[in-house]
């Protein structure tokens, strides 16, 4: 069909969190090494457009508010000519990897937002 499959957005939404932790100098690997995992508790996407093959992308990401024992992250992606493609929203739940327990926001996280 010439357009990109739906789910792969999901893929790029990814990216844009990893990305966006990436930024403040932070790893989901380091988190994952530390007993955090982050799963994604709800999703919400509004298809706007499609991309095409060899479209470039860019996922603009955005956090919601200060985070507690959840994450909550707003999302754009934008085609090369800048027409809006999807509009998403992702919370994620801060979880022990241990246990599968719900814990708060490491200190580090909230310390390096307040900067």
């Amino acid at each position: 069909m010439g357009v990109v499959y739906h789910g792969n957005y999901l893929q790029f939404l990814e990216i844009g969190r990893v990305e966006w932790l990436r930024s403040l100098g932070i790893s989901y690997k380091s988190m994952e090494e530390n007993g955090i995992m982050l799963p994604v508790i709800s999703l919400l996407i509004n298809y706007r457009k499609s991309a095409v093959y060899d479209d470039l992308i860019t996922v603009v990401t955005r956090l919601k508010k200060t985070p507690t024992v959840r994450i909550e992250f707003d999302y754009e992606i934008y085609n090369e000519k800048g027409e809006l493609l999807i509009e998403a929203n992702t919370v994620l739940a801060f979880l022990d990897i241990k246990s599968k327990r719900p814990i708060r926001c490491p200190e580090y996280l909230l310390t390096t937002l307040g900067e």
